[in-house]
């Protein structure tokens, strides 16, 4: 159970929440707690009365991230294909209505001292530190991916060159591109790639002979995404490592990979995409005694940190970084999200009105899949096992790998919720 249960000896007005990170699951945090604050029905929960039936109350909330505006994550393999789109995957947080009462630190993360609840950020534009103190925070920061998974600048601006650096790249590419990685964003890149500039040569090698091999999922699966791959436009290599890569520059400084696979064959481009890094949960502010051996943190089902924190009851941690069942996907950390800033403003109306905390709990996540292979998506899900086609890509993605579905699930483009059923969140990868 969380630790130190019992309400502050005083009650300080506004309450001061703290959200570390403003990707899927911070975002859903902030919203669905800032709609309940408002004494209005959330965006995520419309047809619910609860906030109604306690009024408003003032809520001070600070949302941290160290880049300038909110990413659609999963939509990187399309943006890093087509600069019109990735125009689109990146909002500043400034110009999102959905956050008009809501503050916003562009910074890092340094510590969180969960006994003083007071957290130290990096402020990017000035380099200063800053002490925060808080009433509740909710973790969201996610996983450190590398390029080209995820961009690495921090701004709009830097972002749109970085892409377009990269973009023009893949078009210039006379031998060809080759990415390596067969795992769900390998995949993905590969397709889009192929998809958006149906000329170029796309090649995907994977080390082993199913793609999505490190995935709890059954074969018939991976099968039908080689299939649909192939049959999209790119070339596969599987089973075969690569094990040295050598660069060379033209007299006009263009660049040439040779790369060498295990068998002994080999293989040129002109561009290489690596999709097989690791990622790496970004938790080392939090206390080590709430993290695993991997540094993914430890919750109970009310999203707590486990109870070795103190003040457990009063911090909360969604999305990729703990350690939870089933797949990582955006859906599951926009519920994770909707669920921490529930349980936030109950532990709220406890310390107002006195009334007992009515805590939601989350479910084991089965695994679920959804990946875009270009005009198709596949999918699979315990019920219906694997399905593919073009009927698949719409109801996991849309036209545009999500962005859509998700910005209109948050309802990020309104400051007052619409009150209508929202669509589901998304469970692709």
């Amino acid at each position: 159970m969380p630790s130190n249960e019992g309400p502050p000896s005083a009650l300080r007005i506004p309450f001061k929440v703290l959200v570390l990170g403003g990707s899927y699951g911070g975002l859903a945090a902030a919203l669905h707690l800032l709609d309940l604050c408002k004494g209005r029905p959330s965006r995520f929960t419309p047809e619910s009365t609860e906030a109604s039936r306690f009024g408003s109350f003032p809520v001070d909330i600070t949302v941290v991230d160290e880049r300038d505006g909110y990413y659609h994550l999963i939509g990187s393999p399309l943006a890093l294909a087509s600069q019109e789109y990735a125009a689109k995957a990146w909002t500043k947080f400034s110009k999102l209505p959905a956050l008009k009462d809501v503050r916003f630190i562009q910074g890092t993360v340094e510590t969180v001292d969960c006994k003083k609840k007071q957290a130290a950020i990096t402020e990017t534009a000035t380099q200063s530190l800053l002490e925060l103190d808080y009433d509740f925070l909710v973790a969201a920061t996610g996983l450190r991916r590398v390029w080209p998974v995820v961009p690495q600048t921090h701004t709009r601006e830097t972002y749109l060159s970085e892409v377009g650096n990269h973009i023009d790249a893949v078009r210039m590419a006379k031998e060809g591109v080759v990415v390596i990685g067969g795992g769900a964003v390998g995949i993905e890149m590969a397709a889009e790639l192929k998809l958006v500039m149906p000329d170029q040569k796309v090649t995907l090698i994977h080390s082993r002979d199913k793609l999505c091999s490190s995935e709890p999922l059954p074969d018939e699966f991976k099968d039908r995404c080689l299939l649909t791959l192939r049959e999209s436009g790119v070339d596969t290599i599987m089973a075969k490592r690569v094990t040295e890569t050598k660069t060379s520059q033209s007299p006009s400084g263009e660049t040439t990979w040779d790369l060498t696979l295990a068998d002994g064959s080999s293989l040129r481009a002109d561009h290489v995409i690596y999709a097989i890094s690791r990622s790496i949960p970004s938790t080392t502010y939090l206390p080590a005694s709430v993290l695993d051996q991997e540094g993914y943190v430890r919750v109970t089902p009310r999203l707590n940190l486990s109870s070795e924190s103190p003040n457990s009851l009063y911090h909360f941690a969604v999305g990729d970084m703990i350690k939870w069942s089933g797949i990582k996907r955006c859906g599951g950390a926009m519920h994770m999200g909707q669920y921490a800033g529930h349980n936030v403003h109950q532990l709220m109306l406890k310390q107002l009105h006195g009334i007992e905390p009515e805590f939601l709990e989350l479910n084991e996540f089965p695994p679920v899949m959804g990946i875009a292979i270009g005009k198709q998506g596949v999918a699979w899900w315990r019920e219906a096992g694997t399905t593919s086609g073009e009927s698949v890509l719409e109801t996991f993605f849309g036209n545009d790998l999500g962005n859509t579905i998700c910005w209109n699930h948050l309802q990020l483009g309104h400051e007052i919720p619409i009150l209508k059923p929202t669509p589901a969140a998304p469970d692709a990868a």
